[in-house]
C-alpha cells in the first residue's frame, strides 16, 4: 500500500532540511570568520570585545561561541551519520509540514536581517562592548523601529532552527540562546546609556527595545 502523499513530502522536506542546515551553518561560520578577519584588519583596535573574564558580557560570548560550534557540528554530523538524530530527542509531532518549512524560512530570514543590520552599521559594528565607543548613536534605518534589530534577527534565526529541527537539543539551544541575547542586550544598553547619557535616554523613550 502506498504511503499518503503528505508523508512522502514530509520525508523529502526533512531530508532536504538535513542538508540545508549543514550548508547553512557552514556558510554562516565561514562568513563570520571572513568578516571578523577583514574587520580586524581594517580596524586597528579590533572589533571583538568580550569584556573582562567572567563578567556578564564574557559569559554571553562564551555561550554564543559554544552553541554556534555545537549547532554547526551537529548539523554537519547529521548529514554523514543520520543515526545522530536518535540522540537529539526529536519532537516528532513537530517534525514535518508546515513547521519545518516555516523554520527554514524563519532561520534564513533571521540571518538575512542580521546581515542587513551588520552591513548597515558599517564601521560602527562591534561584537560586545567597546569601552571606547561607539563614536555615534545609531538611530536611523531599522533602529528607528527597534533598539536591537540585529538581535531580533538572531532570535528569529534561533526560533527558526528549533522549528527546522524540533528536538530537545534545539530547544535547549533556543532557551539558552534567548537568555544570552537578553542578558547581552542589557549589558550593551547600560553601556550606551552611560556613553551617550541624555541622548540615549531620549532614544529609549521613543523606540522600543524589540518592536
Amino acid at each position: 500500500m502506498n504511503q499518503p502523499l503528505f508523508l512522502d513530502d514530509s520525508a523529502s522536506l526533512i531530508e532536504f532540511t538535513r542538508i540545508y542546515l549543514a550548508l547553512f551553518y557552514t556558510f554562516v561560520a565561514g562568513f563570520y570568520t571572513f568578516r571578523i578577519i577583514y574587520k580586524n584588519r581594517s580596524t586597528p583596535k579590533g572589533v571583538i570585545f568580550p569584556g573582562e573574564q567572567f563578567c556578564a558580557s564574557w559569559w554571553n560570548h562564551m555561550v554564543f561561541k559554544f552553541f554556534r560550534a555545537a549547532i554547526w557540528f551537529v548539523c554537519v554530523l547529521r548529514v554523514f551519520i543520520p543515526e545522530v538524530d536518535s540522540y537529539l530527542g526529536l519532537l516528532n509531532v513537530l517534525n514535518g509540514w508546515p513547521g519545518v518549512m516555516f523554520g527554514n524560512i524563519l532561520l534564513t530570514a533571521g540571518f538575512v536581517l542580521t546581515m542587513f543590520v551588520h552591513f548597515h552599521m558599517a564601521s560602527l559594528w562591534r561584537s560586545g562592548v567597546d569601552p571606547r565607543g561607539p563614536s555615534e548613536l545609531k538611530t536611523n534605518g531599522l533602529y528607528e523601529f527597534s533598539r536591537n534589530p540585529m538581535y531580533l534577527g538572531v532570535v528569529a534565526a534561533q526560533i527558526g532552527f528549533f522549528l527546522a529541527l524540533p528536538s530537545v537539543f534545539s530547544l535547549i539551544c533556543l532557551v539558552v540562546g534567548m537568555i544570552a541575547v537578553y542578558r547581552q542586550t542589557l549589558v550593551e544598553e547600560a553601556h550606551l546609556e552611560q556613553h551617550f547619557s541624555g541622548e540615549y535616554k531620549e532614544y529609549k523613550q521613543l523606540v522600543p527595545r524589540w518592536l
